[in-house]
C-alpha cells in the first residue's frame, strides 16, 4: 500500500475498462453504419437534386419541342418515351432511397436511446464506484485504526502478563513467607500455652499450700483459744464444730453476689465521637469496653468517682456493632458493619486477627468456649465459627435470617443460641449440621443473654417486650414490658444482672429499665440520657450498671 494503489483497486479498475471496451464494441458496427448511412443520404440527395434539375430541364425541353414543330414529334418522340422511362426508373430509385433513408433513420433513432440508457448505465456504475471508493477509504481508515489499537492491546496484554507473572511470584513467597510465620505462631502459642499450664498448675500448688497453711494456723489458733476457754464441755462442742467448718472459702462454682441496685448515676462521660452501640464490663477488671460507629473500640478504666481512657483499639472500617472478652480478659472481640471482626489482646492493645468472609453487617461476636474459638453472626444469613489458631472459619451455619445476636449456652462451646430478623431464635449444635428447633416471637430479635447457671435466656424483642426463656424446657415463662418501655433500636441490648434477679435494658426515651425476675414488675428506672439506650452492662460481681446510647454518652449508675 506504501508504493502505490491497492492490488484490488487496480483488479477492479481494469475490470471496468474490460466492460467498457466489451460493451462499447457492441454499438461500434452501429454507430459506422449510421455513418456511413448519413454519407449514403446525402450522395443520394445530390443525386435527387440532379436528378430534379435535369427533369425540370427535361420537361422544358420537352415543352419547347411540343410547342415548336410537330414535324419533328415523330422523331422526339421516341426519345420522350426513353426519358420518360429513364425519369421513372429515377422516380422509383428516389422513392427506394427516401424509404431507406427512413429506415436507417429509425434505426439511429433506436441506437441513440439505446445508446443513452448505455450511458445511464455507465452513470450508474461509475457513482456506485465512486461511493464504493469512499465507503473503501473509511474502511481503510477504520482498519488503519483498528490495527494500532490491536498493537497497543498487544502490547497492554504483555505488560498485564508480565505484571500477573511478577505478583504470582510476589503472592508466591508472601505465601511461603506467611506459611513459615503461621508455623513459627502455631510453635510459640504451643510453648506460650505449655508455659501458662505450667503457670497455672505452679500457681495452683502455691494457693493449695497457702490454703493449707491458713488453715492450719486458724485451726491451730482456734484449738489455742478453745482450750483458754472456760470448761471442757465448751472446748470439746468447739473441737466438734471446727471439725465440720469449711476453711477452704466458697466454691467457685457457685458464687454468691449481693447485687444492690443502682439508683443513681456516678460517673457521665463521651465515650466516642458517634452514636455507642455496644458496651461491656471486663471479667477480671474494673475495665469496661465500648464500640462506636466511629469505627473504633475504647478500654475505660472505671474508678471510684470517675473514669479514664485506657486505649483505643482502631482497624475497623465502619461501625463496631458488638464488644466481648474473653474468659481471662486479655483478649477483646469487636463486631463490624465492614463485614468483618476483629481481635484484640487488651495488653498492648494491638490487632492480632481479621476475620474475613462475611458478605453483610457483622452484628454479633463472641469467643466459643475458649480464646482460641470465635462465632460471629451477619445480616449474610450465616453464622461462622473461626479458628484463631488458623485465621480461618471452619465451619459455616446457614440461617436463612438476618442475625442480631448471639450466646453460647455452656462452657464447651457445644450449642450456639442465635435471634434473628425473622422473629425466631435458633438453637445450634457444633456437632452437627442442622438446628436443634427454633422458638417463634412476635417480633424481630435485638439482643439474647445468659443467666450465669445458663438455665434462662433473656430476648429483647422489637415489639417492646423482653422475653424470659427457660432452656430447660425450651418455653416462654415469662415477659417484661412497660407502657413507657419501648425498644430503641434494632440492637438494642438487654442484660441478666449478675445474680440472675434482675433483667435491665435501654429504651427508645433515654431511661433505663430494671425489671425484678421473680415478681415481673419495674424495680428501678434510671433517666438521665437524653436519647435512645443501646446497651447496658452489669459488673460481674456486684450492682454496678453501665449504659451508653446514641448521642455519644456513656454513664456508670452505682457505686464502685
Amino acid at each position: 500500500m506504501a508504493g502505490g494503489e491497492p492490488e484490488w483497486r487496480k483488479s477492479i479498475l481494469n475490470q471496468l475498462n474490460e466492460r467498457n471496451k466489451f460493451e462499447i464494441r457492441c454499438f461500434q458496427d452501429l454507430i459506422n453504419q449510421h455513418n456511413r448511412l448519413f454519407d449514403i443520404a446525402n450522395t443520394l440527395k445530390s443525386e435527387n437534386l440532379q436528378l430534379t434539375v435535369q427533369n425540370e430541364k427535361l420537361r422544358v425541353s420537352s415543352f419547347e419541342t411540343n410547342v415548336g414543330t410537330e414535324y419533328r414529334g415523330s422523331v422526339s418522340s421516341g426519345t420522350n418515351e426513353r426519358v420518360q422511362q429513364r425519369l421513372l426508373s429515377q422516380q422509383e430509385e428516389l422513392t427506394d432511397l427516401h424509404r431507406r433513408i427512413g429506415e436507417k433513420a429509425q434505426q439511429i433513432i433506436n441506437l441513440n436511446a439505446k445508446l443513452l440508457e448505455s450511458e445511464k448505465a455507465l452513470a450508474s456504475k461509475e457513482e456506485c464506484l465512486n461511493q464504493s471508493k469512499a465507503t473503501i477509504a473509511t474502511l481503510e481508515l477504520d482498519t488503519s485504526r483498528l490495527h494500532t489499537s490491536l498493537k497497543e492491546l498487544k502490547l497492554l496484554e504483555q505488560h498485564l502478563r508480565d505484571e500477573y507473572q511478577a505478583l504470582q511470584i510476589t503472592c508466591a513467597a508472601l505465601e511461603e513467607k506467611l506459611r513459615k510465620a503461621q508455623d513459627e505462631n502455631r510453635q510459640l502459642v504451643e510453648r506460650l500455652i505449655k508455659y501458662k499450664s505450667k503457670d497455672a498448675d505452679k500457681m495452683n500448688e502455691e494457693n493449695e499450700n497457702f490454703l493449707k497453711i491458713r488453715g492450719e494456723r486458724m485451726r491451730r489458733e482456734l484449738e489455742d483459744a478453745a482450750r483458754e476457754g472456760p470448761g471442757s464441755a465448751t472446748g470439746s462442742e468447739d473441737r466438734v464444730s471446727l471439725g465440720s467448718l469449711d476453711l477452704t472459702g466458697p466454691s467457685p462454682s457457685s458464687p454468691f453476689y449481693n447485687v444492690e441496685l443502682p439508683s443513681k448515676a456516678s460517673v457521665t462521660f463521651d465515650a466516642h465521637d458517634a452514636e455507642v452501640n455496644a458496651v461491656k464490663w471486663c471479667p477480671t477488671d474494673r475495665l469496661i469496653a465500648t464500640g462506636g460507629a466511629d469505627r473504633k473500640v475504647k478500654l475505660w478504666d472505671v474508678s471510684k468517682g470517675g473514669c479514664e481512657n485506657r486505649g483505643i483499639l482502631v482497624g475497623s472500617n465502619a461501625g463496631v456493632m458488638s464488644v466481648d472478652f474473653d474468659a481471662t480478659g486479655t483478649l477483646i472481640l469487636g463486631a463490624s458493619n465492614d463485614f468483618a471482626s476483629r481481635v484484640w489482646t487488651i495488653s498492648d492493645q494491638r490487632l492480632r486477627h481479621t476475620l474475613t468472609g462475611h458478605s453483610g453487617k457483622v452484628m454479633a461476636a463472641k469467643f466459643l468456649g475458649e480464646p482460641s474459638k470465635v462465632i460471629t453472626g451477619s445480616h449474610d444469613r450465616t453464622l461462622k465459627i473461626w479458628d484463631l489458631r488458623s485465621r480461618a472459619c471452619v465451619e459455616t451455619k446457614f440461617a436463612g435470617s438476618s442475625c442480631n445476636d448471639l450466646v453460647t449456652s455452656d462452657g464447651a462451646g457445644t450449642t450456639i443460641i442465635s435471634g434473628h430478623f425473622d422473629k425466631s431464635i435458633r438453637f445450634w449444635d457444633i456437632r452437627t449440621d442442622s438446628t436443634a428447633n427454633h422458638i417463634m416471637l412476635q417480633g424481630k430479635v435485638t439482643s439474647l443473654d445468659l443467666s450465669r447457671d445458663c438455665n434462662y435466656l433473656l430476648a429483647c424483642v422489637r415489639d417492646d417486650t423482653i422475653q424470659l426463656l427457660d432452656l430447660r424446657m425450651n418455653t416462654i415463662v415469662g415477659s417484661f414490658s412497660h407502657d413507657s418501655f419501648k425498644v430503641g433500636c434494632d440492637w438494642a441490648r438487654a442484660a441478666f444482672s449478675p445474680d440472675g434477679r434482675h433483667v435491665a435494658v435501654g429504651g427508645a426515651d433515654g431511661s433505663v429499665f430494671i425489671w425484678g425476675v421473680t415478681c415481673r414488675k419495674i424495680e428501678s428506672i434510671l433517666k438521665e440520657h437524653t436519647a435512645a439506650v443501646s446497651a447496658v452492662t452489669w459488673h460481674p460481681h456486684g450492682g454496678c450498671l453501665v449504659s451508653v446510647d446514641r448521642s455519644k454518652k456513656a454513664i456508670l449508675w452505682g457505686d464502685m
